[in-house]
């Protein structure tokens, strides 16, 4: 089908009328699905509310009507979730479509490049401002591939027939951790592995967004963040709209509200750091949910470092040609407390073990032993010395093991050694709820010094604001803001 043929079907499948930006993307995609050039590769960078979701869904329905087949992938479990339902085919993440699990004896789990076998496939990443382009900042981990996500993704797209990669992204949002850009966005990254690029930007907020005080706040603080504005941005919170002020005196009785209306999984507070998320987390539990026990049944908890010892140890319950929705619990994943049980001291860390629901993998239960020492700590997962100092404990229960070769593998088979971190859910930082959508976000800056103000400030409030499918709160928001 020739580009103007696909264009058409494009503008049909949309189901508006395009905007200029609209139009000249839909254009730049119908040439790239229909070019018959080698290693054709294509860039959507969209804001919120101009209609990149989508655009990119009337996309997906057209390629498959052209007969071609089509892969979404997102960089997290809940980013690929949120982009199935928006485009209405299955999502994976991309670890799960593109590596292979292989275990080394006595090396521990390794990730491999897997093999494209598809022919002439469009392969659609959405969320990849979240790729990041350095080695994983998960030291010790099973490697993956080469170590380079994007190298990896690549590689593997390009090595099918006529394949061909679509990212799409937000370049308003936060960038990977350590990282001042989401590299995966820029035509210039692309074709340093020799890809055709083409680029585009949806800018223009649509007609149907216009009436939405969280995306209208949301435009406001793109068009700061290119004004390298530094102050506090001048929202306007309306008392009945969907961007609310709210004092902290109102705020248990409203959380109580929302998670009556919505449910427990539809709520989010959004906060700076880890210690701020863990005072929201312990209040929450203690004054809304009266959990006094450091976890319960229906606890929502997150895993704050990749894990691959459960599922490794569930997979091989399996038969041949079967798989787990899940091939490693991924830093960020959520979940939901089934059964807790056993809860125990050991090594000088708090251990239970738990069944664990995880929403984002078709509620997949998983059996696991947790580490309830991170539950409340303020840092991200367990410290550096924290981490040695289980080690050498866990080690000293194989000291019997006379060669060193065996008793590592004896200490990397452990479950104590292999005890899933976690914090809880309620609240977490903007990193971690970044991909993710939940109908009511609270949104708790903080204190926030004027040397913080500027570009890091504005994309974590954009980030934060962008959360919500249908209300967002401003916690403590100054009421000459």
């Amino acid at each position: 089908m020739q580009s103007e043929q696909v264009y058409r079907a494009l503008e049909s499948a949309f189901g508006f009328p395009f905007t200029p930006d609209q139009q000249r993307a839909a254009m730049l995609l119908a040439c790239f699905v229909a070019s018959d050039k080698p290693q054709p590769a294509c860039i959507l960078r969209g804001f919120a509310g101009t209609g990149k979701t989508s655009l990119v869904a009337a996309l997906v329905r057209v390629v498959k009507a052209l007969g071609r087949t089509v892969v979404l992938l997102a960089p997290t479990g809940r980013a690929a979730k949120v982009f199935s339902r928006h485009a209405g085919l299955p999502a994976f993440t991309i670890h799960r479509a593109i590596y292979r699990q292989e275990t080394f004896q006595g090396e521990g789990t390794r990730f491999s490049l897997n093999f494209n076998k598809l022919r002439h496939a469009l392969f659609v990443v959405d969320e990849a401002s979240m790729i990041a382009m350095g080695h994983p900042a998960d030291s010790g981990a099973p490697a993956f591939g080469s170590g380079q996500l994007l190298d990896d993704l690549v590689r593997f797209v390009y090595e099918g027939e006529g394949c061909r990669l679509l990212l799409t992204g937000d370049t308003a949002q936060l960038p990977p951790v350590g990282e001042e850009e989401s590299g995966a966005l820029r035509a210039q990254t692309l074709a340093r592995y020799g890809l055709l690029v083409g680029e585009a930007d949806l800018r223009q907020v649509v007609r149907q967004a216009e009436g939405s005080s969280v995306l209208a706040g949301a435009t406001l603080l793109r068009r700061l963040l290119a004004e390298d504005f530094a102050g506090l941005p001048p929202l306007c919170p309306d008392p009945q709209g969907e961007l609310r002020r709210l004092p902290a005196g109102e705020l248990i009785e409203q959380l109580e509200t929302d998670y009556h209306e919505v449910g427990t999984e539809g709520v989010l507070v959004v906060t700076r750091s880890n210690r701020r998320a863990n005072v929201y987390n312990q209040g929450i539990r203690g004054r809304i949910f009266g959990r006094e026990e450091a976890l319960t049944r229906d606890d929502l908890v997150m895993a704050v470092k990749n894990n691959y010892h459960w599922t490794e140890r569930a997979a091989k319950g399996l038969g041949p040609g079967e798989r787990l929705p899940m091939d490693f619990i991924a830093n960020g994943d959520a979940a939901r407390v089934v059964r807790i049980r056993n809860e125990h001291r050991q090594h000088g860390f708090t251990f239970a073990d738990a069944t664990l629901r995880f929403p984002d993998y078709d509620d997949f239960e998983l059996d696991c032993r947790v580490l309830l020492s991170t539950l409340t700590s303020e840092s991200p997962s367990l410290t550096r010395e924290e981490s040695q100092r289980l080690f050498e404990a866990v080690e000293a229960d194989y000291a019997h093991i006379p060669l060193k070769r065996d008793r590592m593998k004896a200490v990397r088979e452990d479950s104590y050694y292999n005890a899933l971190q976690l914090k809880y859910a309620y609240a977490v930082t903007c990193h971690k709820a970044q991909g993710g959508q939940w109908e009511r976000v609270y949104v708790d800056q903080g204190f926030v010094p004027d040397e913080a103000m500027g570009a890091p400030y504005l994309r974590w409030l954009y980030t934060a604001l962008t959360r919500t499918t249908e209300r967002a709160y401003l916690v403590n928001w100054p009421a000459e803001g």
